[in-house]
């Protein structure tokens, strides 16, 4: 068995945020032509991270309480800073109904989960095949819409994003209703007792 040096899938989260400053430098300061598809290329390489940190952990068994609270942190950085950069370049309301959304179930997540954690159920709530799916596809339409490869390829990034959209309300109620059968349980076994 060979040894591996357990805070790799550490560094790669850090690695993670140091890319948000450097995709959106990039694409401000490359060159016109050149800006969008760097951006996106240093974004790719950040949403590669994103799958390898938290798969190496698993498999090496390293995971740590730095890496569980880091990783998501990474992750919303990441999205939105990428979705601010892509209202910047084009302020439209679609645009901004995804991010508003995105954004939102992220952030009254992350807070549903450190309230879950702090209660003694963080494995009540577990990252789900839709919560997955969502990240998947958030991830290849903001590579696109960020590369901006010609209108059509613009449309297809915009339908990935409404997808995710989608897959974002879905997971995103799929960890409400988790919460609530464990406070539901909480309540029964007060009135219970």
């Amino acid at each position: 068995m060979t040894s591996r040096p357990p805070s790799l899938p550490n560094i790669l989260t850090l690695l993670r945020i140091f890319l948000v400053p450097v995709f959106v430098a990039v694409d401000f300061l490359a060159p016109h032509g050149w800006a969008g598809p760097l951006a996106a290329a240093v974004f790719a390489l950040a949403a590669v991270t994103d799958g390898l940190d938290g798969a190496l952990a698993r498999k090496w068994g390293s995971t740590s309480r730095f890496g569980a609270v880091v990783d998501p942190i990474a992750d919303k950085l990441m999205v939105t800073a990428a979705l601010l950069l892509l209202l910047v370049r084009s302020p439209t309301f679609l645009l901004f109904f995804a991010a508003l959304v995105i954004v939102s179930r992220e952030l009254v997540i992350a807070g549903l989960r450190e309230w879950m954690a702090g209660a003694g159920a963080s494995g009540s709530v577990r990252v789900s095949f839709v919560a997955k799916s969502k990240t998947a596809v958030q991830m290849l339409a903001l590579v696109t819409l960020l590369a901006h490869p010609g209108a059509f390829l613009d449309r297809v990034g915009l339908v990935l994003l409404y997808v995710s959209v989608v897959l974002t309300l879905w997971s995103g109620a799929a960890y409400l209703w988790a919460s609530w059968l464990f406070l539901r349980r909480g309540f029964e076994r007060k009135s219970g007792a």
